[in-house]
């Protein structure tokens, strides 16, 4: 091992991957279509990979989005595929709809379900508490989706978080940089996007494992709560080192390589400076008066047990769900206890009584609940459809 780094598990779905087959992308074949059906619309961004368009559907006559893939690596369009196939139907995670190839030029597109969202610098000094506080929880439970199929992610930030504020729905796209999670394997650090990196990555700990997200999705929060896009400024990767030890101490890097046997580069030991000793920065000092009502101390709590330097430190998404911080949002979908309702019940036919009747009204809001999802879906192609046409 690198260093004769400790090596490191996972606490949560260790053991996900159910067989070495799920994870052989090599050997994943994708079924292409041809691309006769979908017509560019208009140009929505590029990236290193691919250059991505909003793309109508001349069969269903609705949106889409195509990503178009740029020439890499063959085995690396097949990760992404194969994950995309493997997370089909997870909450809050982009649906891919159809894989596509040029026969003439050989160029490889993807299709996916279209998401009605604006950039988030525009969106996010717009949120309320309560509206940041949901789609943080709906962020966790994609993230909790995807770390139980055994996958991480590997780029959350915000241009991969997708939302529709008119509808609410939040959606996490770009799995390009997507792994398959399989114990005591060595991954490349060079993965995210340098503000939302992980300590493990700066550090070249290789043995990280889906708590990598996490720091990403705290790295996200704290640019909501505290308005500092981002929160971790730096230059390159080894300033980027320093402005996470400038806010969260010096010591807790010394604990975290000192645990983990791990050795730093010159490089990243010469940006931090000889005999470095940051303290720790509390996070009061972030609040003033115009953040003050996003970041209550529930609020606070959350964002501290996502950035921890030692990732094993970090609270797993679905923890980071039980928080107080999302009990407003547990209380708007229903999912307290059963236990609380039984508890206040006096005798053991009034106990069934109240489970019955529970259950009942359950089963009614996840009909009432399919049906709203459902209708919601039609109006936005409709609408979309709609919009195309004036513009044709």
């Amino acid at each position: 091992m690198s260093h004769s780094q400790v090596p490191s598990v996972s606490r949560v779905y260790a053991n996900a991957c159910p067989s070495t087959d799920y994870t052989d992308y090599d050997s994943f074949t994708p079924n292409w279509s041809k691309p006769d059906n979908y017509e560019v619309v208009r140009k929505l961004g590029r990236g290193k990979y691919s250059e991505v368009f909003e793309g109508y559907n001349t069969d269903t006559k609705g949106p889409c989005v195509i990503k178009v893939l740029k020439p890499v690596k063959k085995r690396k369009v097949k990760r992404e595929i194969k994950i995309l196939h493997d997370l089909k139907g997870g909450i809050n995670i982009i649906q891919l709809l159809d894989c596509v190839k040029d026969q003439n030029t050989k160029t490889c597109s993807l299709i996916f379900e279209y998401v009605d969202c604006e950039d988030f610098k525009t969106l996010y000094p717009r949120l309320t508490d309560l509206e940041i506080r949901r789609y943080m929880y709906q962020l966790l439970k994609a993230l909790n989706y995807c770390h139980s199929k055994g996958i991480i992610h590997r780029d959350i930030k915000p241009h991969n978080v997708m939302i529709d504020h008119a509808k609410q729905k939040l959606r996490v796209i770009d799995w390009g940089l997507a792994e398959y999670y399989v114990p005591n394997q060595e991954y490349n650090v060079r993965v995210a996007s340098r503000y939302f990196k992980g300590p493990e990555l700066l550090a070249n700990m290789k043995q990280y494992d889906y708590s990598l997200d996490i720091w990403s999705t705290g790295c996200m929060f704290a640019g909501l709560i505290f308005g500092i896009h981002p929160l971790f400024h730096g230059r390159d990767n080894n300033d980027q080192l320093v402005r996470i030890i400038k806010i969260l101490g010096s010591q807790c890097l010394h604990d975290y390589i000192d645990k983990y046997n791990l050795k730093l580069d010159q490089c990243v030991l010469d940006a931090l400076g000889k005999d470095h000793n940051y303290p720790r920065r509390p996070w009061s000092k972030f609040i003033n008066v115009n953040n003050q009502h996003l970041c209550q101390s529930e609020a606070i709590q959350f964002l501290d047990s996502m950035l921890k330097i030692d990732h094993q430190e970090r609270l797993t998404a679905k923890e980071a769900m039980s928080l107080p911080y999302f009990a407003p949002i547990r209380a708007e979908e229903n999912v307290r206890p059963a236990y609380t309702i039984s508890n206040n019940t006096k005798s053991a036919v009034n106990n069934s009584t109240t489970r019955s009747s529970a259950a009942n009204k359950r089963k009614s809001s996840a009909t009432v609940a399919q049906h709203e999802t459902n209708s919601t879906n039609t109006t936005h192609t409709r609408e979309a459809t709609s919009k195309r046409r004036k513009q044709s």
